[in-house]
């Protein structure tokens, strides 16, 4: 059968940008499939990219080849490193950015990609051919057929937004919900489940009083998002702090019954760590205060994001809580916050691939598996594009594990759990954190990005020679011996040891040898900061990848996808069935999913080996691979 394109992807947004960009570029004749083609890109809450956990997922997009981080150096406005205060394990990227700049940069890159053609229409359905994806049905009664098909749906099936006791059939603010795809789906025997996320209140930034707010600048120093970026990224904003007060929290609680979330008119679970300002208050009775950021939504506009204030207050309460806020008291607000709930698909439903269980060659990434940001959808995103053109080669599937990227770590999360709520990357989420790094991401990924023809050859150069000049300086550090005291002024001898000893010193930076070192003086930011992690963190790491290495143990070994667990003896009847219905493609995953012990594992793996000997499992003999 003649199809019209290879993969087709639903949606505009950070996951379908992302998946449309990679299946394109790997080869797939692709289409990118949205409601409407001028909202590609279009940022549904705060226009910023990044924060704890989520700017590890950016680095992780860039390094593997996806657009993200790209986008985010052109259209980024402020720019800050979080949690410097503490170790490398946890420093993440964040980027206040122009929404209006955001927009069009993602536009201008899908709009550029080749084999990547653009359809503006509302899906409604899919059709298959016995368990196989065959096409996509439009809401004009057009069909669009595909050997693939990628949904990025984001918050619009059956979204519904409320303000106060107004319900608004809506996937965001003005914008019509996807109707029938979610029961599509279920036609197919998928399970769907109901979430819920929210925004908080625009403001008019002329009526603020800034002087009675705290400024909050940008970094000095900001290490591009991108491997393509070969430009520093420049702060063209100032973000501010003000806080909540006991005004505040009176007012609210006086209308709890006004508040969709606390009314019943909502169904959906509500993100735990990005709580409403009514659940704040609800659940923290003990706070007299809570920290809001004033943000800036773009450069030639004067309207301001909230951030800290989500809510589904009625508008007019909105309004008198907004006026208790200090330096709010005369703010005029453009645009009142919501509350939008809408259907997802708990993640079990599919395969670390991202394709699902119940229709071969559909995949589904972003808020349609649980999650919730930006970020999260465009790495799934990311790895539903790679995958979807992997499959049309006939090669395997791409797997990305916990202890590689953070990545594999909410992959593997989502789909070992049913998220009772939106599903939010944080660094605490990583066991391997000071493995993951923002600052090695590329180490980790970039050969894959390459291989997949993403990572372009120049930025494959450039990196590693970035690499050498890292290992060339960390060698001469440790060939190079002088006076401690010269480095460490708290040193009470006038011993000599190498550099590198000296700079374990918890009291001692790669910046302190500037003074008795013209290589130090000079040397670029991005070398000193990778020198003096590696150094002086060498023995913590060595000590975590001897974890990973008994880790991966597990994790290499498959489970195949015929495998029949059912006729396993010796499980527990909860391990049994919780094995059936995740269907772990390693010992390692199966590990993780509860209910299965410690005995369930050594159960497994004697008839795994059985099986891949050839022994008497009623399937077909598959050898068990290691992880890809």
């Amino acid at each position: 059968m003649t199809r019209d394109f290879e993969v087709i992807v639903v949606g505009g947004g950070h996951a379908g940008i992302e998946a449309a960009c990679a299946a394109a570029r790997m080869g797939a004749k692709t289409a990118l499939i949205s409601g409407d083609l001028g909202r590609i890109g279009e940022m549904s809450c705060n226009p910023a990219i990044g924060g704890v956990g989520k700017g590890q997922l950016v680095r992780e997009i860039d390094a593997l080849g996806g657009v993200m981080g790209l986008i985010t150096d052109r259209a980024g406005i402020h720019f800050r490193t979080l949690n410097r205060s503490k170790g490398p394990a946890v420093w993440s990227s964040r980027a206040q950015a122009d929404r209006k700049l955001y927009r069009e940069a993602a536009q201008e890159i899908v709009r550029n990609t080749p084999n990547l053609t653009l359809v503006e229409g509302m899906v409604v359905g899919i059709g298959a051919s016995g368990s196989e994806f065959a096409h996509v049905q439009l809401a004009d009664g057009d069909t669009i057929s595909g050997n693939a098909c990628i949904l990025c749906s984001g918050t619009f099936l059956n979204g519904l937004i409320h303000i106060g006791t107004l319900q608004t059939p809506a996937g965001r603010i003005n914008e019509a919900p996807a109707l029938g795809l979610s029961e599509s789906l279920q036609g197919f025997g998928f399970q769907v489940g109901r979430l819920k996320t929210g925004t908080p209140p625009r403001l008019e930034g002329e009526t603020i009083d800034y002087e009675r707010l705290e400024p909050q600048a940008g970094d000095d120093y900001f290490r591009p998002f991108s491997l393509r970026t070969q430009v520093a990224v420049e702060n063209k904003a100032l973000c501010h702090i003000t806080y909540t007060n006991t005004a505040t929290h009176r007012l609210i609680e006086a209308n709890f019954h006004q508040s969709a979330m606390f009314s019943g008119a909502i169904r959906g679970t509500g993100p735990r760590y990005c709580p409403s300002i009514e659940d704040k208050v609800h659940r923290f009775r003990d706070k007299d205060r809570h920290q809001l950021f004033i943000e800036p939504e773009g450069l030639d506009t004067t309207e301001i994001y909230i951030n800290g204030l989500s809510t589904s207050l009625p508008a007019e309460v909105q309004e008198q809580m907004l006026h208790t806020i200090p330096g709010l008291e005369q703010v005029v607000m453009t645009r009142p916050g919501y509350a939008v709930e809408y259907d997802f698909f708990p993640a079990f439903q599919i395969s670390p691939s991202l394709e699902t269980r119940p229709v071969a060659n559909l995949y589904l990434c972003g808020q349609i598996n649980g999650t919730s940001g930006y970020e999260e959808a465009a790495a799934q995103g990311l790895i539903a594009g790679i995958n979807a053109a992997l499959k049309l080669r006939g090669s395997a599937p791409f797997y990305l594990d916990r202890s590689e990227a953070y990545i594999g770590v909410m992959i593997d999360d989502l789909i070992n759990c049913v998220p009772q709520e939106p599903y939010r990357m944080f660094t605490s989420r990583a066991e391997y954190r000071l493995a993951l790094r923002e600052d090695n991401a590329a180490e980790r990924l970039i050969g894959y990005g390459r291989e997949f023809g993403l990572i372009e050859e120049g930025v494959y150069r450039r990196h590693l020679s970035l690499r050498a000049a890292v290992d060339a300086e960390k060698s001469r550090f440790w060939s190079t011996s002088v006076l401690i005291s010269a480095v460490d002024p708290s040193a009470d001898n006038g011993d000599r040891q190498p550099m590198g000893r000296i700079l374990k010193r918890p009291n001692v930076s790669y910046h302190d040898f500037a003074q008795i070192d013209e290589i130090v003086a000079s040397q670029a930011t991005e070398i000193a900061e990778k020198v003096e992690i590696e150094v002086k963190y060498a023995g913590y790491l060595e000590k975590q990848q001897r974890e990973i290495e008994k880790f991966k143990q597990l994790e290499e070994k498959r489970i195949p996808a015929n495998f029949d667990v059912s006729k396993v003896r010796g499980l527990k009847t909860e391990a049994r069935l919780e094995l059936e219905r995740v269907r772990p493609v390693s010992l390692g995953q199966a590990s993780r999913l509860a209910g299965v012990t410690f005995s369930d594992i050594s159960v497994l793996l004697v008839h795994l080996k059985r099986y891949g000997n050839g022994g008497a499992q009623d399937v077909s003999r598959e050898t068990i691979e290691p992880a890809p």
